[in-house]
């Protein structure tokens, strides 16, 4: 140890510090030797007398130090005494050694900042003859424990590893499902690193298909989901298995643009389909997690559909494009007061100006003379195909639109209340639309595995897709997306925007869709602010691959 060190048993764990610091590195003592021992510093939290009152410098200090300290020895009993959750805590770090094949870590804590603790983590997974490093960085919240009064770790899955989440666990081993081999429609590859929002979908790939391809499983280590229905996300390869191709519908070029896209936003997401196939084109998210919200989310687009809504409107003869429809500054539905953005109004103007400029009132208003509940639910199911059960090859999520009442089936017209989309529904809703045929989005081909796709009970009603196109060609070229949408080229353009509001949020999310030529594209930006503002953008890059 050179002089700038000093080193120290503590509790049978080697501390090593640098001078003058106060935290070490604790290193985990495999099987070959060392001290089992606690791990705890003879004035640590877990010791001290109950208090109350905001965290001290020191209390924070000294809990994160016994508790990365017990951690290290592998003392599961004495780092779960340290948190607030003792049962789900001591079978995590138990698990680190057990089950994740941890056969050494030196764990770093960094500087605290408030009640937190980063550290860092440089392990090393062994399993049958064969080791490989693993290095991350974590971090650990310190509370007061709420009948003790002691400092105590709030527990959380993500103290082990940053990417783990509720009933998440670390496992090493052989998998059931050899690794895949993805190429877009192309024959080009598709892989995490080169399309990082690609992982989740991948994994899903490999959940279902990797079986079926030919291949053979290596050892890895994998976080192992919560739900059955999830794929295992793998976090390093110890020895690499063979992979089996198989060939998804996706574009690389496209997927490209979309990884590029969603960047620009946290909590962004995005899917590309062709509306004369189905084929979903590109699937890109950029989040603080690994959910494929994309595919999977479900929230309230807004605006956006008010595709659905116009369609239920032209097929019942309440509305026409060129037809005038009044759009006043606000419109009441029991008890419930709607009003447009920035309070504008208009009179006499064609239907297809108030859905350009998206006036919500132009659509509420008429909900008395449709006098129907169920009508834009069911236009929705049986032209748009929502709710059908869509089996796209991995796992995805329906959009639903359920039959209400009162303000909250007014609320629906323009797309807020219990309505539930993600990025998938809406792209195939505008696609359904460019084309007036519903085909169910999939992302590998049905004909790979037999499965069944949903199918439309009708199309749209004769006229209607073509009003639908003329009303969203007119709200790219001079209504609420016209900005955003002068970046895409060529007349053959179309784009609804969309924001909604959810409760407790600062912002509305920004929620987008649009067109261009045989490319159908959806984004939704969690809290946004208005469509043209965060998930426009987002839309037109991926329009302008």
């Amino acid at each position: 140890m050179n002089g700038a060190a000093k080193g120290a048993i503590v509790g049978g764990v080697f501390l090593a510090m640098a001078s003058g610091a106060g935290y070490g590195v604790y290193t985990l003592v495999g099987d070959d030797g060392g001290s089992g021992g606690t791990g705890r510093p003879a004035d640590s939290a877990a010791a001290a007398q109950k208090t109350s009152g905001p965290l001290t410098e020191q209390e924070t200090g000294d809990a994160a130090k016994a508790f990365l300290a017990a951690w290290a020895s592998g003392d599961d009993r004495a780092a779960a005494d340290l948190t607030n959750n003792a049962q789900a805590a001591q079978s995590a770090v138990a698990d680190y050694k057990a089950a994740a094949y941890v056969s050494k870590a030196v764990i770093t804590p960094g500087t605290p900042n408030g009640a937190t603790v980063p550290f860092k983590v440089e392990a090393e997974i062994s399993y049958e003859g064969t080791s490989k490093p693993l290095v991350y960085d974590s971090q650990l919240t310190v509370v007061r424990g709420i009948s003790t009064g002691k400092p105590l770790v709030d527990w959380q899955p993500s103290v082990i590893h940053p990417q783990l989440q509720r009933d998440e666990r670390l496992r090493a081993g052989t998998p059931a499902s050899p690794p895949v081999k993805a190429v877009d429609r192309n024959g080009k590859e598709l892989t995490a690193e080169r399309y990082p929002s690609l992982g989740p979908v991948l994994d899903a790939l490999r959940k279902t298909y990797g079986k079926q391809t030919g291949g053979t499983p290596g050892v890895e280590l994998w976080i192992e989901p919560a739900t059955a229905d999830a794929p295992k996300r793998t976090l390093l390869t110890l020895v690499e298995g063979k992979p089996g191709q198989i060939e998804t519908v996706l574009d690389a070029d496209v997927q490209a643009a979309a990884e590029k896209a969603v960047a620009a936003h946290a909590e962004a997401s995005v899917v590309a389909v062709q509306p004369s196939t189905g084929n979903i084109l590109a699937v890109a998210n950029h989040r603080r997690d690994s959910f494929n919200a994309a595919m999977q989310g479900g929230r309230a687009p807004g605006s956006t559909l008010k595709i659905v809504t116009a369609a239920m409107l032209l097929e019942k003869g309440l509305v026409a494009a060129d037809r005038p429809a009044e759009c006043p500054p606000s419109a009441s539905w029991d008890g419930k007061v709607f009003r447009n953005q920035d309070g504008f109004s208009s009179h006499g103007q064609p239907f297809a100006n108030s859905f350009a400029k998206s006036c919500n009132t132009a659509f509420i208003s008429l909900i008395d003379e449709v006098h129907d509940n169920g009508a834009l639910p069911r236009v929705a199911k049986e032209a748009f195909g929502i709710g059908l059960d869509w089996k796209t090859g991995v796992l995805s999520k329906d959009g639903s639109i359920p039959e209400t009442s009162g303000s909250a089936a007014a609320a629906e017209y323009i797309g807020q209340g219990p309505i539930k989309m993600n990025p998938l529904n809406m792209a195939s809703i505008t696609a359904t639309a460019r084309t007036g045929v519903f085909r169910q989005p999939v992302l590998v081909k049905a004909s790979l595995d037999g499965r069944p796709l949903a199918t439309a009970s009708r199309s749209l009603a004769p006229g209607v897709s073509a009003q639908l196109v003329k009303m969203m060609r007119q709200t790219a070229t001079s209504g609420t997306a016209a900005g955003v949408m002068s970046s895409v080229g060529g007349s053959d353009k179309g784009a609804k925007t969309g924001s909604a509001e959810v409760d407790g949020a600062a912002s509305p999310d920004s929620w987008f869709t649009g067109f261009s030529g045989d490319v159908a594209a959806a984004a939704m930006v969690e809290g946004g602010g208005h469509g043209a503002e965060a998930a426009g953008p987002i839309v037109a890059q991926v329009l302008t691959f």
